[in-house]
This record gives structure tokens, sequence and C-alpha cells, in this order.
């Protein structure tokens, strides 16, 4: 089996086991007394990122993607989500703690790794949404001008 044929198998797999937790994230959700609206809004900001963003370029699980947000919302989203905006960018960080509150409640995470999430989201929130704002400014012509890593 060559990298690709492994790498389309691992991302099946993932595929179907993170269409359990999702349905497991939305029944938690519902649990909590979250509208429906609500719920389809977080499960979608979810469903986007683990089975998209994480299984990219590398099949990884969502409990080894809960490092990788910075690059998701202060780059890849901002680049590859035709909808992206400073509203989705705000969204989606909501629904991906949420998620990874669950996570931990499930054990499948650590308190430090969400606490570092948490952080990471506090942090660097302000410089994900100006990079929002300069990718959309029409005044700005060279691309190095929008990242600033």
């Amino acid at each position: 089996m060559d990298e690709y044929e492994k790498w389309e198998q691992d991302c099946k797999r993932i595929r179907s086991s993170n269409n359990k937790l999702l349905l497991e994230f939305g029944t938690a959700l519902k649990k909590d007394g979250l509208s429906e609206k609500t719920i389809d809004k977080h499960l979608n900001n979810v469903d986007f990122y683990i089975n998209e963003y994480l299984l990219y370029d590398d099949a990884r699980e969502p409990q080894d993607g809960i490092h990788a947000i910075s690059m998701f919302l202060g780059y890849w989203f901002i680049k590859k989500a035709m909808w992206s905006s400073t509203e989705s960018i705000k969204s989606n960080a909501s629904s991906l703690k949420k998620f990874y509150g669950f996570l931990l409640e499930k054990g499948m995470i650590d308190n430090e790794s969400y606490v570092e999430l948490k952080q990471t989201i506090k942090d660097e929130m302000s410089e994900w949404l100006a990079t929002m704002e300069r990718y959309e400014d029409p005044e700005i012509e060279d691309m190095e001008d929008v990242w600033r890593f």
C-alpha cells in the first residue's frame, strides 16, 4: 500500500469515528439547552475543522488537532473557506472551545491542553480578525502584507 492509499484509509477510519463524536457532541449540546440553530452552527463548524482541516494534509484525530487552531483560524480558514469572515472566525473559535470542552469531559484530552486552547484563542483572536480584515481589504495588493507570520 502506498502512502496515499494509507492516508485515504486513515481518513476514512477517522471520519467514521468523527461522525460518531459529532452525534455525541450534538446530544450534549441539546442537553445543555441550546437551540437547534445554535447546535447546527457548532456542529457545522466542528465538522469542517475535524473532517476537512485536520484531514487536509495529514490524517489527524480531533484530540491531536487541539494545538492546530492557530494555523486554522489565522490562515487556513481565511484562505480556504469562501464564507470566512470576522464573525465566522469568532463563531468557529466558540464552537471549537465547546467541542474540546466536550472532549475533555470524555477524557480524550487533558486539562492542560484545553487551558492552552482557550489561552491561544484569547491571545490570538485579535490578530486573526486583523488578518481577516487585511485579507478582505481591496487596497492591499501584496499578499505578504496580509500574512504577518
